[in-house]
């Protein structure tokens, strides 16, 4: 049976699923999985899938997709656009979509196993699938591995993904060593004293202390860190207070940092850390500040000779030009623990899905910052095709080059 992989994906796009919820979408992937007669395990990581393709001896590769999607209204005006809504971790009711491409990551790898399943004369070896959940909590890998999917699957010799992005269709994007950055998720609580908001003066106003902070945060990149080397402190969200007359006792600040390496958040998780403290005794305030570490995600680095390899593979089959180094990308992605964890290098890659014309016309207009939307963007939806055909074509290039060659 041949699977109607458009279908499937336009399915997946008008369902999407939070982090951790994914249980609609894991049952996608297992009822296609049966069709393709490949053997799998629900449930890794609570709602990730494991699959297992056995052709022989050789090599074993993993191939990963993630499969959550964001609180995002979807404004794309696509046919097949979402309304649905979910319910975040703090019991809010809230819109639902895949504004960064998950859905299409699952499709493309289901029909890369459907063209392996197919073509198992022509390579020997071992695949596994890992359709994983919460990448956008940067949790789910950890979740799959604290479950024991490298106990429970055979361990990878090496570890292969992909993500869609804003590209030209039919372009990849790869580089040797670090190709996306590290991260960490921070919640700081600033402490103040509440009181009536005709009497700041018997308060410790926490919303001016969180602006005061807010403010100074800006400085750590602009002021503190090598304008030669990349750093991200992005606050993301603050919540204080619930009447216009209330002082509130305390405010909250989301935090973003992003960094190359290791070193480097070192560096400015300690320049963070000064600040807000600092802010908050300036403030007169009686109680320190909480600073708690949400997620923490390394940086996603492709190994050297792997990279090379596939560059090569990836420029025989698609063509000199299709393969370019987009630079490093300062989002974070949770891929990489797999890798770690197992000791197996990793190669991560993006492809193109925005029509090329409109990306040719949005460079030479020089509004592509206006005209192409990002992921994470309500307007964000890769062109179905060929965006899809190239993924999965991208997917059974990297893993026929590493797969082995049957004896003869």
């Amino acid at each position: 049976m041949t699977l109607d992989l458009e279908a499937i994906y336009i399915d997946l796009h008008r369902h999407p699923e939070l982090s951790f919820q994914e249980t609609r979408t894991a049952g996608v992937i297992a009822a296609k999985l049966q069709e393709l007669g490949i053997e799998f395990e629900e449930g890794v990581g609570k709602t990730g899938i494991a699959a297992l393709l056995r052709n022989g001896d050789g090599p074993t590769i993993w191939l990963r997709a993630d499969m959550d999607a964001l609180p995002v209204p979807e404004q794309t005006g696509l046919e097949y656009a979402s309304t649905a809504r979910g319910t975040d971790p703090n019991g809010n009711d809230v819109p639902v979509m895949h504004a960064c491409g998950h859905d299409m990551h699952v499709t493309a790898l289901l029909g890369a196993l459907e063209r392996l399943v197919a073509t198992k004369d022509e390579w020997s070896g071992t695949v596994v699938a890992v359709f994983q959940p919460a990448e956008e909590y940067g949790a789910g890998s950890q979740a799959m591995i604290a479950d024991g999917v490298l106990e429970r699957f055979p361990k990878p010799d090496i570890v292969l993904g992909q993500h869609v992005t804003p590209l030209p269709a039919g372009t990849i994007g790869v580089r040797s060593g670090t190709q996306m950055a590290a991260s960490d998720g921070l919640t700081v609580t600033l402490f103040g004293r509440g009181g009536h908001g005709s009497r700041p003066h018997s308060t410790i106003d926490p919303i001016v202390m969180a602006a005061a902070t807010v403010m100074r945060l800006q400085t750590v990149v602009s002021r503190e860190v090598d304008p030669r080397d990349v750093a991200v402190v992005t606050v993301g969200s603050i919540h204080a207070g619930l009447k216009n007359n209330i002082i509130p006792a305390e405010a909250k600040l989301e935090l973003s940092l992003r960094y190359p390496d290791d070193a480097a958040r070192e560096r400015v998780l300690a320049k963070v850390e000064r600040i807000v403290r600092a802010e908050a005794q300036a403030s007169g305030a009686e109680e320190p500040p909480t600073i708690v570490t949400d997620h923490t995600l390394p940086p996603t680095i492709n190994d050297v000779d792997a990279t090379a390899q596939l560059t090569a593979a990836f420029d025989a089959a698609f063509g000199g030009g299709t393969v370019i180094d987009p630079g490093m990308f300062t989002g974070s992605e949770d891929v990489s623990w797999f890798a770690r964890d197992s000791g197996a290098p990793l190669v991560f890659w993006f492809w193109g899905g925005v029509d090329p014309q409109k990306y040719a016309d949005a460079v030479a207009a020089g509004t592509v910052e206006r005209d192409i939307p990002t992921n994470h963007s309500p307007f964000f939806a890769p062109v179905l095709q060929p965006t899809l055909n190239n993924g999965i074509d991208a997917l059974v290039v990297a893993a026929r080059e590493f797969l082995g060659t049957p004896a003869a």
